[in-house]
């Protein structure tokens, strides 16, 4: 009954007029022995649309680990999109707490392809660092469910390197790397020459970069160019070579974005309780709200009563009083305000 509820619930949120713009879906507690992650859903994406989707599936590194979803946005893909990237693709961020499970993240993608219009043909994995080593494994061990993926400043943990040769592969790292040496890669690249034909596989060593430095990649337009040039459906399976990762490129990530957009936020949890029906959800109107569009706050670390309300020109007073605490209240990360 749960799962057909949520699977309900999932499909009308499809259909929602709201998808005249973006929209990014929060997910927690949905896939039982999976992650909580987020969905994200393109503006082009309009109510009743039955077109399937290209997904990017986006593994963090170890700083975004936790119990704190939020966590997620402010890094990689979904911080992109909110400076402006256009990734004309559903994304799919879950959040570890302890490194990258295949089998756990196998379970999130296939409860997302059923709740949402999954181009099943065109799925792409990109993570770095420890999501790096995550991607490794994930395509390692489902190479048939990727078209193509791409591993920065990573290495591996699997035993089986063999699956990874059949998949378009871009494998990436800094020489000037000190977080994860870039002997890590080599040792991927090595095992999978040993496995058989590296045809599908690019691996650029890219001198004098830092782990940082690689970071700027997620911001650019072209690992997501890179992805749309594979599909499962190819006659034949081929790598693309013409899209190159540039250190003027990597320079000038942050200012090739227009700006900072909105996107609509959904929270979908599963119930406390097992027998409700129906997941609560709750929506704010932008990925940062700002005094003028929005009447709902999500905190972040470092906010204080004081600080919101200067910012967005009201008084602590209003704000307890909207909000039903006190001027001692402790503020947890995450918790949404009334402005």
């Amino acid at each position: 009954m749960m799962k057909k509820s949520l699977s309900i619930i999932a499909f009308l949120l499809l259909l929602l007029p709201q998808y005249a713009y973006s929209q990014l879906i929060s997910h927690h507690g949905v896939v039982p022995g999976g992650y909580d992650f987020w969905v994200y859903v393109p503006q082009e994406r309009q109510a009743r649309d039955t077109t399937k989707l290209p997904l990017v599936l986006f593994l963090h590194g170890k700083s975004l680990s936790g119990s704190n979803l939020e966590k997620v946005r402010n890094y990689g893909p979904l911080e992109a999109l909110k400076f402006g990237r256009r990734i004309d693709a559903l994304i799919l961020a879950p959040q570890a707490q302890n490194g990258w499970t295949p089998s756990r993240v196998l379970k999130v993608l296939d409860w997302t392809e059923d709740n949402y219009p999954v181009d099943t043909n065109r799925i792409y994995v990109f993570g770095m660092s420890m999501g790096g080593y995550g991607t490794i494994d994930f395509v390692g061990t489902y190479p048939d469910k990727v078209a193509a993926a791409i591993a920065m400043c990573g290495g591996g943990t699997i035993k089986d390197y063999s699956g990874l040769n059949n998949v378009p592969l871009w494998i990436i790292h800094g020489t000037s790397d000190s977080a994860v040496p870039y002997k890590e890669s080599e040792k991927v690249v090595d095992a999978m020459k040993a496995a058989g034909p590296t045809d599908l596989l690019r691996f650029d060593l890219i001198k004098g970069a830092s782990h940082s430095r690689l970071g700027r990649v997620f911001y650019m337009s072209e690992p997501y160019e890179w992805f749309s040039k594979h599909s499962l459906a190819d006659s034949v399976r081929t790598l693309d070579t013409s899209v190159q990762i540039t250190d003027a490129g990597m320079t000038n990530a942050y200012r090739s974005m227009p700006g900072r957009r909105n996107l609509k936020v959904i929270e979908y949890k599963r119930p406390a309780k097992v027998h409700e029906p129906v997941e609560k959800i709750e929506r704010t109107d932008a990925v940062e709200p700002t005094a003028s569009t929005d009447s709902i706050y999500i905190v972040k670390a470092g906010d204080t009563l004081a600080k919101i309300a200067k910012k967005y020109g009201t008084t602590v007073d209003s704000l307890c009083e909207k909000n039903n605490i006190t001027r001692r209240t402790i503020l947890r990360i995450g918790r949404r305000l009334i402005l």
